[in-house]
């Protein structure tokens, strides 16, 4: 379980989607898994009124976001990058700064090289990072998992989304517990 209490905290957690653009997608073994698992942690933020930010590789080239996880979002904030770790973006790492972002949940890809680094480079800035395991997808599993590995070791969480939304509920008389229930059958599978 990550350090914040996450169940106390959800102004300043946010769920950061990396780099979910078709291109890439199609790109990473497991894409529609990733796709899927995005979509589910994507709606689970939003009922728990989470806010939801998306960065995008150099979009001019690559195409935007997947538009089926950007109409999850009722007004979704993008972010157009050239950096590979998010937080090397000025714009990016001011807009965090400027939500008072305490604790960013992290999901995309790819997560050997963007994820990656966003992630060190939070928790340099001092932010909290969990990275949603089941929500990350890379070109090379083995490069990933050795990756994920080494983000452990540097202080990141790592934990499967159903598993944190869970410990943002914290119990069943939540008022998002039932909807919530209901994407995790919804998405099971």
């Amino acid at each position: 379980m990550p350090d914040c209490d996450l169940k106390d905290h959800h102004a300043s957690l946010l769920l950061l989607c990396v780099d979910l653009q078709p291109v890439f997608l199609q790109a990473i073994a497991g894409n529609e898994s990733v796709q899927r698992r995005c979509s589910f942690a994507i709606q689970a933020a939003i009922g728990l009124g989470l806010q939801v930010a998306f960065t995008e590789q150099v979009p001019q080239k690559l195409g935007g976001t997947s538009p089926a996880l950007l109409q999850l979002v009722p007004s979704p904030t993008v972010f157009p990058k050239t950096t590979f770790s998010a937080l090397a973006d000025p714009a990016i790492r001011e807009w965090i700064r400027s939500q008072r972002i305490e604790h960013v949940l992290l999901c995309g890809i790819e997560t050997s090289v963007c994820v990656h680094q966003t992630a060190l480079d939070a928790l340099t800035a001092g932010t909290q990072v969990t990275l949603l395991s089941d929500c990350v997808g890379a070109r090379r599993p083995d490069d990933a998992q050795v990756c994920i590995e080494a983000l452990v070791r540097a202080g990141v969480h790592v934990l499967p989304s159903e598993t944190i939304f869970y410990a943002l509920l914290h119990h069943v008389k939540h008022p998002f517990f039932r909807p919530y229930t209901q994407l995790v059958k919804n998405y099971s599978g």
